[in-house]
């Protein structure tokens, strides 16, 4: 039985233009497969500053490849899915303070679609919003930050030492690479980096 892997779209963003094909991938023992949600695609495509700083996502290599894996749902499921959304929307309203602070967003109706398809689905959602994790550990969902999906591959050979360089390399250039990422830098691939000076 294949465990989905949902990429959010920060996640799907990092990854998606090195690790080819993303969509579909399958990987490791369990094995996983990588999944992207048209909720994704619509939220890349509704901000004008997404569409900018990825100028990539529509050429058609990536467009076709998101097409052709994309997941089909029935009428059962989205409302299941609908419902459990509703849920944790209604979490978050509980406790705004707790996922606004430190100037953070709290998770929106993508985000929470996502936790929610991973629920009824027994999926797990790669994300690095902090948000989501705090959600996702309130709910007792099943979250990957973006480097342990990163590490993942990297234990399953789909991507080699170069490959995660590379990838860090980028985030650095464009200046997206967060917190988690940095500290996972000398943690995680230790191996790669070195351990933390």
């Amino acid at each position: 039985m294949t465990t989905e892997v949902l990429l959010d779209t920060n996640t799907y963003l990092r990854l998606a233009k090195r690790i080819r094909p993303a969509v579909g991938r399958q990987f490791g023992q369990v094995p996983y497969v990588l999944v992207i949600l048209k909720v994704v695609e619509d939220e890349v495509h509704q901000s004008s500053k997404l569409r900018f700083n990825n100028p990539w996502f529509d050429e058609p290599e990536f467009a076709q490849e998101r097409l052709a894996k994309q997941v089909r749902l029935s009428a059962a499921d989205k409302a299941q899915i609908e419902l459990v959304k509703g849920v944790l929307l209604g979490i978050v309203q509980l406790d705004l303070e707790k996922y606004t602070s430190h100037k953070r967003s709290p998770p929106g109706r993508a985000d929470c679609w996502l936790l929610a398809y991973g629920q009824v689905k027994d999926a797990i959602v790669a994300t690095d919003d902090l948000g989501m994790h705090t959600l996702a550990a309130e709910a007792g969902l099943k979250v990957w930050h973006g480097y342990e999906l990163l590490a993942k591959l990297k234990t399953a050979k789909v991507v080699d030492n170069d490959k995660v360089r590379e990838i860090y390399e980028a985030l650095e250039a464009n200046g997206d690479l967060t917190a988690t990422w940095r500290q996972a830098k000398h943690e995680q691939f230790a191996r790669i980096f070195g351990p933390k000076p």
